[in-house]
């Protein structure tokens, strides 16, 4: 009986130690990557995404760049809108939501480094 506790301990410490290993050697979790003063990642700004540097490396985008990012985002949302006029507003283009009647609904922010949108309105 003895020899049986002696291999199921060792079990499991062996097991328990194996675990904490595998925990902290795979490093943080990509579930935390948007905690407390932090930006997110490329991951919440998809359409920035590239494997060759960080963001703060690349140039600002254009206002072509900037009307294919809005019109993306409201075709997979309402196929009914279109995009309307694209002004620049300093750090971000500002970008009109029109509907069929040709009327601005809704005003959408793209930030120029990031191309991050934002309501404005």
């Amino acid at each position: 009986m003895k020899k049986h506790v002696r291999i199921f301990i060792t079990t499991i410490l062996f097991l328990f130690i194996a675990g904490t290993a595998a925990f902290f050697l795979t490093g943080p979790s990509i579930a935390n990557a948007c905690g407390y003063g932090s930006s997110g990642g490329q991951d919440y700004v998809p359409q920035r995404k590239d494997s060759t540097g960080y963001l703060a490396e690349k140039s600002a985008i254009s206002p072509d760049q900037a009307r294919e990012i809005v019109r993306k985002h409201i075709n997979r949302l309402n196929p009914d809108l279109e995009v309307g006029n694209i002004n620049d507003a300093g750090s971000f283009f500002e970008a009109e939501i029109l509907s069929k009647d040709k009327e601005i609904i809704q005003l959408l922010g793209v930030d120029k480094f990031s191309g991050r949108l934002m309501l404005l309105n």
